[in-house]
Parts: structure tokens; sequence; C-alpha cells
């Protein structure tokens, strides 16, 4: 049954959560090297999924389309390392306003993988989404970091991997997903984690725990946002991670975002909030 409040208070909690990994990723990545912080944040994922799933009775491995949860697994893994790495560099709220270029990204993207049809009225939301990008990473200008280009490849191999997710709805249960998701994750790290480990102190071993635990956390009430309502309405509501970005940068890392980060990013906002209302408008189109 859906509940529109109660999904919008979720999306809202899973924001915080999700910043709130990141705030943790950021102060790991001063002393770990991202493959490991990676591998902790799957291992603790495997773990807390394979618990629910085993405590419910409700634990799935068995999937419709193994290659294409492998082929999301590695997009997923891939855009969180991306992500990660960047933090080293940027401000988080500078970090978060790029990445949120990935609902326009998800957009365009659909053509080529989905078939979808994207009007003239959408490409250019997604030309000026792109704008507000140029202006928040400044290419050539004296506070350009290339760490700005990790999260638009963090941003790029999420979009993958939401497309996929489109392709899979239906096919295999969110559960099955999910774990699929993680040990995919854990897979591929635990390959190359031996090559980059650093023993971490108790202090850093309880952050990687609780990052990974956090963000795992956070997931969880996404996927139940959703069942309680639709995506329409919860999307603009995912953008007030933002402002927790914004927060945290400021209490913990004495940071704030300069005034043209604010404008770029206001113009991300904005072009992905009017995508959204196109696409809304469009789904109605086709059910009269």
């Amino acid at each position: 049954m859906e509940n529109p409040t109660k999904g919008i208070l979720l999306l809202l909690a899973a924001t915080l959560c999700f910043c709130i990994s990141d705030v943790m990723a950021k102060i790991l990545g001063a002393e770990l090297p991202v493959i490991e912080i990676g591998w902790f944040r799957y291992l603790t994922s495997v773990v807390m999924v394979v618990a629910v799933g085993l405590r419910r009775g409700d634990l799935r491995l068995r999937v419709n389309k193994p290659g294409t949860q492998l082929v999301r697994g590695v997009m997923m893994v891939t855009s969180m390392l991306a992500f990660v790495a960047a933090l080293r560099f940027l401000p988080i709220a500078d970090a978060a306003a790029v990445g949120f270029v990935s609902p326009l990204l998800i957009t365009a993207l659909s053509v080529p993988m989905l078939g979808e049809v994207v009007g003239i009225r959408r490409w250019t939301a997604i030309a000026v989404g792109f704008a507000g990008v140029l202006i928040v990473i400044r290419p050539g200008g004296s506070t350009f970091h290339p760490a700005a280009f990790l999260v638009l490849a963090s941003s790029l191999t999420w979009s993958v991997a939401s497309i996929l997710t489109r392709r899979l709805s239906g096919l295999d249960n969110p559960a099955a997903t999910m774990l699929w998701t993680a040990l995919v994750g854990l897979g591929v790290l635990t390959v190359v984690v031996p090559f980059n480990f650093v023993m971490p102190s108790p202090g850093y071993f309880a952050l990687n725990i609780a990052m990974g635990a956090v963000a795992t956390i956070g997931q969880y009430w996404m996927v139940l946002a959703y069942r309680h309502a639709g995506a329409a309405l919860l999307a603009p509501f995912s953008y007030v991670q933002l402002l927790w970005a914004t927060i945290f940068g400021f209490f913990i890392f004495a940071t704030l975002p300069d005034t043209m980060t604010l404008l770029g990013a206001a113009i991300i906002t904005a072009s992905g909030l009017y995508t959204v209302h196109r696409e809304r408008v469009r789904a109605r189109a086709r059910a009269v």
C-alpha cells in the first residue's frame, strides 16, 4: 500500500545515510587506500544482507539475468570507488553537486539502452545541466581539480547501473538484486585488496564497519521509499542530499561551497527537476 509521506521520510533518511557514509569515506580516505575502504563497505553489506535474508527466510541468489546482474554490480562498485577517490581531493558539497548530474545522464542513456524517445525539451535540460557542471568544476580555473572527472565517471557508471536496474525490474527479486550487488562488489575487490591493504587502527576499523552499515541501511531505506511512493514524487527530495553535504562539510571539514558552486548546483538541480517534470507529463499523456 502506498504511503507518500512515509516514502518521503524514508528517502530523506536514506539521503542522510548516504551523506554520513560519504563523510566517513572522506575521513577514511586520508589514511587508507580506496580499494580497502570499498572492500570493507561491501563486506559489511554482504554480512548485513545475508543476515536479514536468513532471518526473514528470503535469501535469494537465483536470478533470471545473471549476466546483467554481474555488469550492474561492476558498474556499482566502479561508481563507488571513483566517488570515494574523488572525496580525497574535493569538498563533499562540490562532489555531491557534480554527482547529481546522474538523473540527466540516465535520461540521455535511456535512448540507446532502453530505446526511449527524449524530446527537445529534455535534451535542452540535459545541456543546461552540463553547463551547471562546468560552472561547478571550472576546467582551467584556479579552483579546478582533476578529481572532478572522477565524480563524472562515478555518475556515468551509476547511471548505467540505474538503467540496468530498470531492465531487471519485474524480472528479478529486489532482495536478490541487492545481494548480487553486494557479492559482485565484494568479489571484485577481494581480488585486488591484498595488493592495497593497510592494517587499520581499531578506530578506523570500526569506522569502516560503520560506513558500510550506514550505506547499506541507506540503500534499504531507499528501496522501501520507492515501495511507498512513486519515483516522480520522490525525485525532488533526493536533492536534499546537497543540503546535508553542505551542512556536514561546514561543521566537520570547515568548508563551504563558493558562489559559483552554488550557482552550478542550482542549475544542475533545476535541470534535473525539469527532466523529472517532463517525464511525469509524458507518463500522463501515455496513460490517457
